[in-house]
C-alpha cells in the first residue's frame, strides 16, 4: 500500500515527458540561430526554448541592416507594430553642489527585461502626420543615477503626435513631434505615510508640532495628478519594401516621475531601436 502513491508519482512524471508537444520538445534541443526571434514578420515563428530565460522578449524585431527603398504613406494607412526599444538612458543630475547639472548615463534596475514599447499603431494623415492610437506604448522603468539615486519614470509613447512632412518612408526619413507622459503612481497609490491623490490621510505630521503649516511638507501631504509632455525623434535608417518594413533609431526627451508632486521632475534622455510596418 505504500509504494501506490510513489508508484503513481512516477507514473505521472514519465507520462508528462510522453504527452509533451514535439514542437516543444524541438524548441528545447533545437540550436536556432537568432533570426528565428528577431527578423521582423517572422517574429511568430520564434521558439520558446530560444527565448525564455534570455531577455530576447525585450527585443524589438530588425530588418537586415542597410536595406533600402521606400513606402509610401498617405491619408487613410496606417503605422502598425512599432517598437521602441531603449538602449541608453541619460538623466539630468549635478554632479556636486557646485557643478551645473548635466545629463549622465545610468543603468537600468528595473524591470531589467521588460523595458519596451510595442505593438503601437495609429493613423497617417494626408501630411504624412501619425497619429498613436494604442498599443503596449509605456512601461514603467527605474534607472541608477551615477549619485547613487533610484530615478523611476514611465517611458511613454501615449498620444504620440509625429510629423515627417514627407509622403514616403525611405532611408533618411524623421518623424518628430510629442508624447504624453503619464503620472508614475496612480490616485490611490499610498506613500510611506499614507498619504494618496483619493484615499489614505489627509496630513500625516502632527499640525500643532508645525505651526499649523509648512510650505517644506505641502507638496508631499497634497498629492496632485500630473501630466508630462515629451518630444521625441523617430530616425529610419533601414527599409524593406517588400515587407513594408523600416527600421532605425529613436531619441525621446521627458521628465522622470514627481511622486505626484512632491520632488522636482528630473529630465531624461532616452534612445534606442526603433521598428515598425505600413499596415
Amino acid at each position: 500500500m505504500l509504494f501506490r502513491p510513489l508508484l503513481a508519482l512516477v507514473l505521472a512524471f514519465c507520462l508528462t515527458f510522453v504527452s509533451a508537444p514535439s514542437s516543444v520538445s524541438a524548441a528545447i534541443t533545437d540550436g536556432a540561430g537568432d533570426s528565428d526571434f528577431v527578423v521582423g514578420n517572422e517574429r511568430s515563428n520564434a521558439r520558446f526554448g530560444n527565448i525564455v530565460n534570455t531577455g530576447r522578449a525585450n527585443d524589438c524585431p530588425t530588418i537586415a541592416a542597410g536595406s533600402s527603398g521606400s513606402i509610401s504613406i498617405g491619408s487613410g494607412d496606417t503605422l502598425s507594430d512599432i517598437c521602441l526599444q531603449p538602449t541608453e538612458v541619460l538623466v539630468k543630475v549635478a554632479p556636486t553642489k557646485r557643478k551645473k547639472a548635466d545629463f549622465a548615463k545610468t543603468k537600468i534596475i528595473s524591470p531589467s527585461n521588460n523595458t519596451t514599447i510595442e505593438q503601437v499603431f495609429g493613423d497617417i494623415s494626408s501630411s504624412g502626420a501619425f497619429a498613436e492610437k494604442g498599443g503596449i506604448d509605456f512601461q514603467l522603468i527605474t534607472v541608477l543615477a551615477p549619485n547613487g539615486e533610484e530615478v523611476p519614470f514611465v517611458f511613454s509613447a501615449k498620444d504620440m503626435q509625429v510629423d515627417s512632412n514627407s509622403s514616403s518612408i525611405s532611408v533618411g526619413t524623421e518623424f518628430k513631434g510629442t508624447t504624453r507622459t503619464p503620472s508614475y503612481r496612480t490616485s490611490n497609490f499610498l506613500d510611506p505615510k499614507s498619504r494618496a491623490l483619493t484615499t489614505g490621510v489627509d496630513y500625516a505630521q502632527g499640525l500643532v508640532a508645525l505651526g499649523g503649516d509648512d510650505k517644506d511638507l505641502q507638496t508631499e501631504n497634497v498629492k496632485r495628478y500630473i501630466d508630462g509632455k515629451g518630444q521625441i525623434t523617430l530616425s529610419v535608417d533601414s527599409v524593406d519594401a517588400g515587407s513594408n518594413e523600416f527600421a532605425g533609431t529613436f531619441v525621446a526627451l521627458q521628465t522622470a516621475d514627481t511622486d505626484m508632486g512632491s520632488k522636482e521632475a528630473r529630465d531624461l534622455k532616452i534612445s534606442g531601436v526603433l521598428y515598425g510596418r505600413k499596415g
